[in-house]
């Protein structure tokens, strides 16, 4: 007899040896980049081994990244060589910074101004004639909006008047129902 496998199992076989593969070259590249001293994040080790986010984070590959970095947080920064800040450069620094800020802050008044101008200009341009128009038209559905709500208030008090009335003739109307019913003689006792 051969041994001939399923295509479900040489399919799963692949999707194994491709995994390996993807993972063993995600731990090259974390080396590397601990080799070089470069930032070790999620996202530049799945960048550089041309991998998915998903795979970086996965159980088995995601201790590595966590362990390096563990490593390199716990190394002290080193200063750039060739590159240390007098306090004269940071003075510099600061007074360029706030020369700059000052030079936005003026821009953005002076936008603010033309921006007022402009919306000015807009409501000049609208003429009263459609402002008077428009204040008529609110005043008169006001005053509509007034005689309903009146005529309804009105409407509501006749009705309530009305069932106060209904409900004493029904109140009177017992009342009288049960002294009829108390002046009627009692009827004579039936004969057997």
């Amino acid at each position: 007899m051969s041994n001939k496998q399923v295509p479900a199992e040489v399919l799963k076989e692949a999707r194994r040896r491709d995994s390996q593969s993807k993972r063993t070259k995600v731990l090259v590249v974390l080396q590397d980049l601990v080799a070089r001293g470069e930032a070790v994040t999620f996202a530049a080790v799945a960048k550089q081994a041309g991998v998915s986010n998903w795979l970086v984070y996965a159980e088995g590959v995601r201790e590595h990244i966590e362990v390096a970095r563990t490593r390199q947080a716990a190394q002290p920064q080193k200063a750039p060589t060739g590159s240390a800040v007098s306090s004269a450069g940071l003075t510099t620094d600061l007074a360029l910074a706030r020369h700059e800020i000052a030079e936005l802050r003026r821009e953005r008044d002076h936008l603010k101004d033309v921006v007022r101008r402009q919306l000015g200009q807009q409501l000049d341009q609208v003429g009263t004639s459609e402002l008077v128009a428009r204040i008529d038209e609110l005043t008169r559905q006001n005053s509509e909006l007034t005689a309903k709500a009146d005529a309804l208030q009105r409407s509501n008090t006749d009705l309530q008047e009305k069932l106060t009335e209904a409900e004493d003739d029904l109140q009177a109307t017992r009342t009288s129902l049960r002294r009829m019913i108390r002046t009627q003689p009692a009827p004579p006792p039936a004969s057997t």
